[in-house]
């Protein structure tokens, strides 16, 4: 299997901090924009997609600022990717980012990047950001 390659977004969003915090980073604020539901038992949360399940590890979270998972299938091949979503304020302008950190094959790079434009989409929606 190819090396998976690292990439980063950014995505300017309307929105406190401390708000757009839920929805990254709770089991009911992701399942309103990242996928149709999510369970979690400790560190473990199950995202759940029509017909399918997907298990990540949660690795690390600061409160209000970030969260890292890592799908256990990476976990199990023994690699070390993860994605990771980060809330960045600009100090002067106080706009709100949200930073996504991902890895992907070389010839997905695009779709990735297409699929999280679609995901942040529907955070916007749900936000009320335009």
């Amino acid at each position: 299997m190819s090396e998976k390659i690292k990439y980063e977004l950014e995505f300017v969003i309307q929105s406190s901090p401390q708000l757009l915090y839920q929805y990254i980073s709770t089991p009911s604020g992701l399942s309103e924009w990242f996928s149709d539901n999510v369970n979690s038992r400790g560190e473990m949360f199950t995202f759940i997609w029509d017909d399918s399940e997907e298990e990540a590890k949660l690795l690390s979270k600061k409160s209000g600022e970030r969260i890292k998972f890592r799908w256990m299938a990476d976990d199990e091949e023994g690699d070390d990717y993860f994605f990771e979503l980060r809330i960045q304020v600009d100090e002067i302008t106080k706009d709100v980012s949200l930073m996504v950190t991902d890895f992907s094959e070389d010839d997905e790079i695009e779709e990735s990047k297409m699929l999280w434009d679609n995901m942040i989409s529907n955070l916007k929606q749900v936000l009320g950001s335009s």
